[in-house]
């Protein structure tokens, strides 16, 4: 029987007298953290030395910490506005500060990028794993407690719940410790901004041990801002974008190259003819092959994460095909033989010549009928008719006269059932989740949050999945690629972890085994390190996620790679043509040196101008023109301060190159600019205290 507690306290309480021993506590990624109450439980468990605690997460987000006092002016009233009340993960606190308890341990599978980089107690806690294996390795861990921040519609009797943003790995977390005989508490704390989401996520009561109902449970979520979209990540997004087929299957992520795949698809369906001008600037080699129409079947999302890129395309119109529970159902309105929406007598034809239903009607077969709208919801079936509002009808579809009776009063209008958006956990901005909260329930009901196994593998109702993933695309970001085609995605040559592996493997291996679907792996051609410009293409590489024989097809801002099937010699051209031209030279003596190219081979002319300050200059008029804009999405952020973390960015940047930053101080004091009176205000430099407040105004007043 479920324990209604409506303490956290009190909550904590119960798990700390219902395990006796060391508490294995298992909480989802991002968003779906109970956070009140684990940092009551964390709090509780570090003052009592006597206890042990073991966090096994992944993505513990915290607000933005300043690292000094100019930080700390501009970020205090953004966090303020933006994040609200969201309370920080106080274990995360402590472990970014390397200041964790002996008798607490945090294990996470992945990481907010890049927080934890030289973190040596991140670092050595990190559990290297695909995202279908987290169930099982938390089983492997021992967790003992699973707590979940959960939605809810209704009061008492009539309460119902909701996994909301995280239905990912709950439910097979629990199958597995309790199919292995072990017991788990399964704590649910209410917390009333999070969306109530439908389908998979929705759970009785019951579903857990005990269930929170404290006010103090509920509080704003997690909403970080959209990023810039930048000239580089609109090139790869409108690459990528080419790629996505009419009626087939997307899954892209976060950030800003999932914002510029979206925005990208958009004027795909809405200015065809500019589009397609922006592509031919893009593609030295012309546009074969590519995606150019318009989505007149729509495109199915099928993602991991759902971001805020997928609503977008939902309100666009053009995430809208509709997929169906049913194997032979879906396959049927693959190879055309039914409609995809509407109901007519040809849907009930096809469903009995394919034998997914027999005549006579059985009660299972009239079930699936009136579950997906075939049939009229009062039908029911009486011995040997089907019954309809006091009428019968011969229970009889292979005669024609009795088939045609049914068809013509007994049909339903369209289709029910259909999802067109699929999704394992969600994380987004603020108008995101607002958007969610007040969407209308006809919408709501076409997005499936659910189980990761089901979205992220083949196996299990495999042939259902093989129907509804047709032309999928499967988009994903890596780090470094090197010339035969391995991808590091998850960690540095190091063995430094800037993130983790998550889902990327699971969706390499779907793209390969799927047969016409196409794996794109997405990348900025160069990237800063510690000394300097870096190409992001490289001969060899000391950490890899996805070995070169999987490799499929890799984009940079500079073209596109189609490596799929190609010999070792092809592969290194392919990728040399869309690396960085800075660079290209040197990676054609590294692979010549190892006899993997030709020694007469150079780089063709077309491929040549690969620089920044090119595809600024094409990107730029269709920027101006508002369809490339920074921000496709909005932003929470103001105009003063976009314009500051540009102008900070750029600052931080040159404070880590002491070249380019004598030469940005010089550049200050002969143009002579101050800091204008609001942005003084902002950052807390209205009054100049020494030389080096003097330095920062000037500094940023030439930035901005």
């Amino acid at each position: 029987m479920t324990l209604m507690i409506d303490s956290i306290e009190a909550a904590v309480d119960h798990v700390l007298d219902t395990v006796k021993g060391d508490i294995v506590l298992g909480i989802p990624l991002g968003i779906g953290k109970p956070n009140p109450f684990v940092n009551a439980l964390y709090r509780r468990v570090k003052a009592n030395s006597r206890r042990r605690m073991r966090i096994i997460t992944a993505l513990s987000l915290i607000k933005p910490a300043p690292k000094s006092d100019l930080e700390r002016a501009f970020l205090q009233p953004l966090v303020e506005r933006v994040f609200g009340d969201y309370p920080d993960l106080e274990y995360a606190v402590d472990l970014r500060n390397q200041a964790l308890p002996p008798n607490i341990e945090v294990r996470e599978f992945f990481m907010k990028t890049a927080d934890y980089i030289g973190n040596d107690l991140a670092q050595q806690s990190h559990i290297s794993t695909n995202y279908t294996f987290v169930a099982r390795d938390m089983l492997l861990q021992g967790i003992n407690v699973i707590a979940q921040a959960v939605a809810v519609q209704g009061e008492s009797d009539s309460m119902r719940l909701s996994l909301s943003s995280n239905p990912d790995v709950t439910f097979e977390v629990i199958e597995k410790v309790r199919g292995a005989g072990r017991p788990l508490l399964a704590v649910g704390v209410i917390n009333r901004k999070m969306p109530f989401m439908p389908n998979g996520a929705e759970v009785a009561p019951e579903f857990f041990d005990v269930v929170v109902t404290d006010p103090a449970g509920t509080h704003t979520l997690f909403g970080p801002p959209n990023n810039r979209v930048g000239f580089a990540d609109y090139a790869i997004g409108l690459h990528a974008s080419s790629f996505v087929a009419d009626g087939g299957t997307l899954q892209i992520g976060i950030g800003s190259l999932g914002d510029a795949i979206a925005q990208s698809l958009i004027v795909r369906e809405r200015h065809a003819a500019e589009y397609r001008s922006i592509l031919e600037s893009l593609c030295p080699d012309g546009l074969d092959g590519r995606e150019l129409g318009r989505f007149e079947e729509g495109i199915y999302g099928c993602s991991e994460m759902f971001v805020n890129g997928f609503l977008k395309l939902i309100e666009a119109g053009i995430v809208r095909r509709e997929v169906f529970a049913d194997t032979r159902l879906q396959q049927l309105i693959n190879e055309q033989k039914i409609p995809a929406a509407a109901v007519t007598a040809r849907t009930l034809q096809a469903l009995l010549e394919s034998g997914r239903i027999r005549s006579p009607l059985r009660d299972k077969d009239l079930a699936f009928l009136k579950r997906f709208g075939i049939l009229r919801e009062g039908v029911t079936l009486e011995g040997n008719a089907l019954v309809f509002e006091g009428r019968r009808y011969a229970n009889d579809l292979n005669d024609p006269a009795h088939f045609a009776s049914v068809a013509h009063d007994l049909l339903g209008a369209r289709l029910k059932g259909g999802i067109y958006m699929t999704g394992g956990f969600f994380l987004g901005p603020n108008d995101f989740y607002e958007r969610l909260r007040t969407m209308p329930p006809q919408e709501l009901a076409k997005i499936d949050m659910t189980r990761i196994d089901f979205i992220n593998s083949l196996d299990g109702q495999s042939e259902l999945k093989r129907a509804q993933r047709s032309k999928a695309r499967f988009m994903n970001t890596t780090m470094i690629v090197t010339l035969l085609g391995a991808a590091a995605s998850d960690a540095l040559e190091s063995g430094q972890v800037v993130s983790g592996v998550g889902g990327q493997y699971n969706f390499v291996a779907m793209a390969h085994a799927l047969p016409d679907a196409r794996l794109l792996m997405m990348l900025r051609a160069t990237h800063e390190t510690k000394d300097g410009l870096t190409s992001s293409i490289v001969w060899k590489y000391g950490n890899i996620t996805i070995p070169r024989h999987l490799r499929d097809i890799f984009i940079t801002e500079y073209g596109v790679a189609d490596l799929r099937g190609q010999p070792d010699s092809e592969v290194i051209k392919r990728l040399i043509a869309i690396a960085d031209s800075r660079f290209q030279d040197e990676l054609v003596r590294e692979a010549k040196s190892h006899g993997k190219l030709e020694a007469s081979y150079e780089v063709p002319p077309q491929y040549r101008q690969n620089l920044p300050e090119v595809i600024a200059e094409k990107l730029a008029p269709w920027q101006e023109a508002g369809l490339l804009p920074p921000f496709p999405f909005g932003t929470d952020l103001t105009p003063e301060e976009i314009a500051l973390v540009t102008a900070l960015k750029k600052l931080k940047h040159a404070s880590e190159h002491p070249t380019e930053l004598l030469s940005l101080a010089f550049k200050a004091f002969i143009e002579g600019k101050d800091l204008a009176p609001s942005y003084q205000k902002r950052l807390g430099l209205e009054e100049v205290h020494g030389i080096k407040d003097l330095l920062l105004r000037k500094l940023l007043a030439g930035n901005l």
